[in-house]
Formats: C-alpha cells, structure tokens, sequence
C-alpha cells in the first residue's frame, strides 16, 4: 500500500503484469439463480432511432438562448485566465478586470466552428467512441471521494479501489470509455494521485479515458499517458481525439483560471471538452427551472466560443448539469422531475446549436434501495429522450456524488443494458408482424409451440443480469435474496472473470517509466 508521503507512488493495486484472470465474456450466466460467465451484451454503442423529445415551443427556446446572450452583454462573465479575457476581447468583448461582457454575435460566430459530431479514438479501435449525431455513450461515475460496498461499507476510496472500478468497467460491455476511474484515491498524495489513477486507466482498461484539467500539469500528464496508451505520435495525437475532459463553471457566471486552461490547451490540442456549468435551481441558479437554463446556456456557450476562438473546429461538447436543491436542506436533488425537465430542455438547446450533448445519470440516495433505483431511471429518461449523446455517471453514482457504490455499479450496468436493448430499432417484417404464427395457433389457443417461437424463443427477450423472476416460493427457499445481493454477486463475479487487455511491452514500459518520472519530480504543486 501507498501512504500519503509525497513523491511515491503505487504499483501494488494497479499489478503492474497482472497475470490474466480466468473467465471473461463468454458462456451464459444464469443470473440471480446460479453460477456462471455473465452473459452480457456484446460491446456496441447504441444508436437512437427516434427523435428527441421536445419539452419546450420553438419560441420558448428562443427565448432562452436570446436571455442567455443578454445575460453575457448585459452583466457578463467572470474569466480568471488572462488568456482567456485576451482571446474574447480581441473579438470585440468588453474587458473590465476580471469580468468580461460578450456580445451575442461574438457568442454565435464562435460556436458555429464546432462540430456537430466526431469520433474519439481508443488504444483497442473496437472501443472508438461516435460523439453526436443519434449516437448514445453510457459513462462510468466519476469524481466522488468516498466508495461503498456491502462487505466493506462507505470509506475513502483508494487506488485498490480506483483499480477496481477500472476493471468493472472494462469489462462490462455496455460501459463505453473508461473515464476517470470512478472513485479518487484518497491514500496517495494529491500531487502524484493523477499519475496513479492515469496508470489505472492505461493499463487495465483499453478504452477512452478522462484527463483532469485542475492544474496544467495534471492535464498534459493524463493527455501524454492516453498518447503513450495507444503508441501513437504527437501529430496523430492532433488529428486523433484520445481523451476528453470536463470543464465545470464556477456558477454563477465564473470561470476560473484552471478551467479556462484546460478550456484552451484541449482546444488546441484538439482533445474534447464537455464544458458544463453545475446550475442547482434554488443554490448557484435562479429559483426557476427557466432562469437555470438561461444560466446554464450562457455560461456553457462563454467556455465553448473560448475553445472555438483558441482552436476552431475544436471537439466541443455542451453539458447541462442543471437540477434543484431541496429546500429543506439545501442539499442537492437529482431524478427530479425539474431534473428531467432541464435534461430534455437541454437537449432542445444543444440541437438548436448543432452541438453534442452531455447530460447525467444521477442519484442524491444513501443507500442502494428503491429510491437509488427510480431516480437513477428517471434520469435517464431525461438524459434519453432529451437527446444526451454523452451520459456521465451512467454507474455507480450515490449520495449526489459523494459516493462510487460497487453494488449500485452493477445495477446500473442493467439498466444501460435494458437502454441499449430499448434503443434496437424494433423488427417490422413479414415474419415479425407474425401472421403465419396467428394463423397457425388460430382463435383460443397458445404460441409457446408454433414454428415462429420456438425459431426465437432463445433470443426473442432481453434477459437482465439482476431482476429475479422466480416464483416467491423458490425465491424465499434461496433466502429472499434482494437486487442489492444480486448486484454484490454480479460485480464480484466481474472482478473474478475480468482479464487485463493486452498492451505492447515497450507501451508498458514507457508508461511506467513517466509515471516514475513524473512522481520523482513531484507531479502537480499542491502545497502552498
């Protein structure tokens, strides 16, 4: 184990030549009611193939986006970087200290170089990533200091831990990036931490990962490290998106100075940026779900005409993050209705702008039970029918972002499975729309035995990893098992059957050799 002592680093939790683990993704699980591989969905990005919902009138938007750019003229923006302010005022902003007023058609003009859709790549080309257009990406959580489980309970997360929900989300398929490993590893010193969960990311997952862009040192370490991953060079680093990152306004109406660089050296490197203000209704927004997308909207629409003006063209995504509080205890409330409202009204925005879309799959519950479920799922309601293309936290998020729980990783997972099944274009054929079948079985009868089931009985139906459909006698006789014990079952048996992608030895060895280097000379300052 690492201590807290700056300048080491971790090499136990990560196994830097992991032995591979027997098992993997083949064979059939037999769900809550035995042993065996888990048999999940093959890797696949969904697709949608209907159109998004719209929640608001054409001229409701219109309003929005028009109060937004008012807004940015009219009271402005605080941008912390210099270079940033620079940028802006070259382009006609009016500078007076920190605080910057934007005009609308500066606003306009620079969002129009984004791109509405790209691709980012992977070290394994079978996990690259579409970002826009119908396209729908399930990410794992991200961020939170604390995880749980039903062995250990809640307690600061460590890189064993950050190691594990990399693993988890490697190996499940419907999990598309690797992101930034879920938990933060509390027991090694914040000016290395990036290095050991970067190593994480790059060695036990081969698909896109998350880079931190809180100081310039840990932004250029995890870009350099995703580079390494994949072998390739500088110039095809330019002309490739590796990674991504999230920029979080400082609401309302800030941008710092860490932002506002991460905010311009993506864009130049040409890595995407999901730049998403986090407007709770009530806290840092307006009382008003209206007022919070006015605020939403125009801080999302400063950090992305930033980007477009440092790099035009640059891969750029809006994130909506807006919800409310509760007014009881300030807390925040996620799976709200007014959640769902800001979800698909957020969507309608990022379509007006031809933008790709961000959005969360988000939970404020303690503990893994109904109440982590039905908001989990009513957020993703809004996050799909709002049109969100990247969906953040899609697993594993409680307690509004405090804690990764393993269990709730696992029944999430289901869940996006059940999506991805649910965003299958329905069969409308001359042997799906079944008239040979109805003719045969004729009036009063049944259709376990025509020629048409039994050609699709064994794959005719989604099977989900977790819901137990024994009858309650069976049920009660294997102990009364709930979802939580199947979710702890399942994730366990992940861990046991997962098996470390293959990396090029010298990939390898490069890549522990910056970390070492890196720790040694001290990472990113943080005492100050």
């Amino acid at each position: 184990m690492l201590s807290l002592k700056k300048g080491a680093i971790m090499t136990d939790a990560t196994v830097p030549h992991e032995p591979k683990r027997q098992g993997g993704r083949r064979g059939k699980h037999s769900g809550p009611q035995g042993a065996g591989a888990i048999d999940q969905l093959p890797f696949k990005q969904p697709k949608r193939h209907f159109k998004p919902m719209d929640l608001l009138s054409e001229e409701q938007i219109e309003s929005i986006h028009a109060t937004s750019l008012r807004v940015l003229e009219e009271i402005g923006i605080e941008i912390l970087l210099p270079e940033a302010r620079e940028l802006l005022q070259s382009q006609g902003a009016i500078v007076d200290g920190e605080r910057v007023r934007i005009g609308g058609e500066i606003i306009e003009e620079a969002i129009k170089t984004a791109p509405s859709e790209f691709l980012t790549h992977a070290r394994n080309p079978d996990h690259n990533i579409n970002v826009g257009g119908d396209w729908v990406t399930f990410c794992p959580v991200g961020g939170p200091p604390n995880c749980s489980d039903m062995e250990r309970g809640r307690r600061p997360g460590t890189i064993a831990d950050n190691a594990d929900f990399v693993r988890l989300g490697q190996y499940f398929n419907t999990i598309h990036v690797a992101a930034g490993g879920a938990v933060d590893a509390l027991d090694v010193h914040a000016s290395v931490r990036h290095l050991n969960i970067g190593h994480n990311k790059a060695v036990l997952s081969d698909k896109i990962p998350f880079v931190s862009s809180t100081s310039r040192e840990r932004l250029f370490d995890g870009i350099e490290m995703a580079r390494m991953a994949r072998g390739i060079s500088q110039e095809q680093l330019l002309s490739e998106p590796s990674c991504y990152t999230v920029v979080n306004t400082n609401s309302p109406l800030k941008i710092d100075g860490s932002m506002a660089m991460g905010l311009i050296e993506m864009a130049r490197l040409n890595q995407p940026v999901c730049v998403t203000p986090f407007t709770l209704a009530g806290a840092m927004a307006p009382v008003t779900m209206a007022g919070a997308l006015v605020e939403q909207n125009a801080e999302a629409l400063a950090g992305i005409a930033i980007m477009q003006l440092a790099n035009p063209g640059s891969p750029a995504i809006y994130g909506g993050f807006t919800s409310n509080v509760d007014m009881k205890s300030g807390a925040p409330a996620f799976g709200t209705p007014e959640y769902m409202q800001a979800a698909v009204a957020g969507g309608q925005l990022t379509r007006r702008y031809g933008l790709p879309y961000r959005t969360s799959a988000s939970s404020a519950a303690n503990a893994v039970d109904a109440q982590a479920a039905y908001e989990t799922v009513l957020a993703f309601w809004g996050a799909i029918m709002g049109g969100g293309h990247l969906i953040m936290h899609s697993a594993g998020w409680m307690e509004g972002g405090l804690v990764a729980s393993f269990e709730k990783f696992a029944l999430d997972v289901d869940i996006c499975q059940m999506l991805s099944e649910f965003l299958k274009p329905m069969e409308v054929s001359y042997d799906s729309l079944g008239f040979d079948a109805i003719k045969e079985v004729g009036p009063g009868g049944h259709f376990f035995g025509t020629q048409q089931t039994l050609a699709r009985y064994d794959t005719a139906f989604f099977s989900p990893l977790i819901s137990d459909w024994r009858n309650f006698e069976q049920w009660q006789s294997a102990g009364s098992p709930e979802a939580k014990d199947h979710a702890h079952a399942l994730y366990k048996q992940a861990l046991a059957d997962y098996e470390m992608p293959p990396m090029d030895p010298g990939i390898r060895e490069e890549l522990d050799s910056f970390v070492e280097r890196r720790t040694r000379e001290g990472g990113t300052p943080t005492d100050f």
